[in-house]
């Protein structure tokens, strides 16, 4: 059930404000994004920290779009994409099921490999089988408080163990901060747009209006609240993965040493730390890696979920509890997230569904910023809260920079290295 806070409670307490916000910052930095950063610490040191600023302002900004055209219309972010045409569907449709089915592989994957490295004990596979069905258990019933108290201990921990980690390295700060001058290293135009745009999400950012919604923040008057909520959670984010770039640049550019892509990455740093600092670092900082891929699972186990509830009960035109979290099409797509996907954790990963994978979600992130352009800048919403001069500007940065990297990511999955 949505709580039933009111615009008068919310102010009360300053962290009470801080919520949907920190849902969808936590759920957005993953161990991929986790990677991507450490890698472009290893390759460039901190020539692209001012991406991960960039980056923090490009995520703020599409997201307080969402959360401000849901405030100020009462509707979904489907509802509104629905609005400007058919074509909205026949995307959104493959996108969600495809990218379900894909992500929820991954993510069990890297909380097991999180765990393996934590604690050993069973193989991967089966601690993020685990994972995953503990994920299960803690959204199934939908009840947004619970959830939103196990995403901020689980962001707690990110955060400890990730500035800890940077504290740790002892960073060269007169070179941290001439990485806030905007360069782009000889070859690195790919990895700065990677990592402006890794900072914090991809679909679960058209998902902060549904956690709006179940928080009780449903009406224009949560406008200021919302953005509060909103920038807090993203300069969060930012020191979080600025963290990770300091460990990346100090333990691994300074060194010329190389760890791997993918998952596996993050438990090479840990045996760097280890070796470095002792056996207590390198567990700490996988206990951050572990609660990093957590936060993911279990974000997107609820707030994707909501979002093809919210798809399914339009598309049969169902009651208006089908779009609610703890319903029948909400319950579904847990399913989906967590039982068809432990396939591909002992089968492999069947190559047609990777390239469509890697195609559909190439696209989200322009589909996000353009719907937003246009449903924020004509009636759809009303006049008083539609984008003004800097927010189109903005968004239009934004649009073309993630136009770039689909293209970048597309051309990648039809003809890979």
């Amino acid at each position: 059930m949505a709580s039933t806070t009111t615009p008068e409670q919310a102010p009360a307490t300053k962290w009470k404000i801080v919520g949907p916000g920190l849902v969808v910052a936590a759920t957005g930095v993953g161990a991929a994004d986790l990677v991507a950063t450490l890698i472009a610490g290893q390759k460039f040191g901190y020539t692209l920290l001012w991406c991960v600023v960039v980056g923090c302002v490009m995520k703020i900004v599409l997201v307080e779009g969402a959360g401000r055209y849901s405030l100020a219309t009462g509707k979904t972010i489907f509802e509104g994409w629905r609005s400007l045409g058919a074509w909205t569907t026949w995307y959104f449709a493959p996108y969600i099921v495809i990218w379900g089915f894909v992500y929820g592989a991954a993510a069990m994957a890297g909380t097991g490999l999180a765990l393996q490295g934590l604690a050993g004990g069973l193989s991967t596979t089966w601690l993020g089988i685990l994972s995953g069905v503990l994920g299960l258990l803690l959204v199934w019933t939908g009840r947004y408080g619970i959830f939103e108290k196990v995403l901020a201990a689980l962001v707690g921990i990110m955060f400890v163990t990730m500035v800890g980690a940077a504290l740790l390295t002892l960073p060269n700060l007169g070179e941290l901060l001439t990485g806030l001058a905007p360069r782009i290293p000889e070859d690195g135009l790919v990895n700065t747009l990677a990592l402006a745009g890794g900072v914090g999400g991809t679909i679960t950012l058209a998902a902060y209006g549904y956690w709006l919604r179940e928080k009780g923040w449903n009406t224009p008057e949560f406008m200021r609240v919302m953005r509060i909520d909103n920038t807090v959670a993203y300069i969060v984010t930012g020191i979080f993965v600025l963290a990770t770039l300091v460990v990346g640049a100090e333990l691994l550019y300074s060194t010329s040493v190389a760890i791997e892509s993918g998952d596996q990455g993050l438990v090479d740093l840990g045996v760097v730390l280890q070796d470095r600092y002792g056996q207590w670092a390198g567990k700490l900082f996988l206990l951050g890696f572990w609660a990093a891929a957590m936060s993911s699972l279990v974000g997107v186990w609820n707030g994707v979920s909501l979002m093809f509830a919210d798809f399914m009960r339009h598309m049969t035109n169902g009651p208006a509890d089908d779009a609610r979290a703890g319903g029948r099409w909400y319950r579904a797509y847990i399913l989906w997230l967590t039982f068809p996907p432990m396939i591909m954790m002992f089968l492999g990963k069947p190559v047609w569904l990777i390239l469509a994978y890697g195609v559909l979600g190439a696209f989200f992130m322009p589909f996000l910023a353009v719907t937003l352009l246009w449903l924020l800048n004509t009636d759809r919403t009303p006049a008083e809260w539609r984008n003004k001069l800097h927010s189109n500007v903005l968004m239009v940065l934004c649009a073309l920079a993630f136009v770039a990297l689909c293209v970048n990511e597309v051309r990648k999955a039809v003809q890979p290295d």
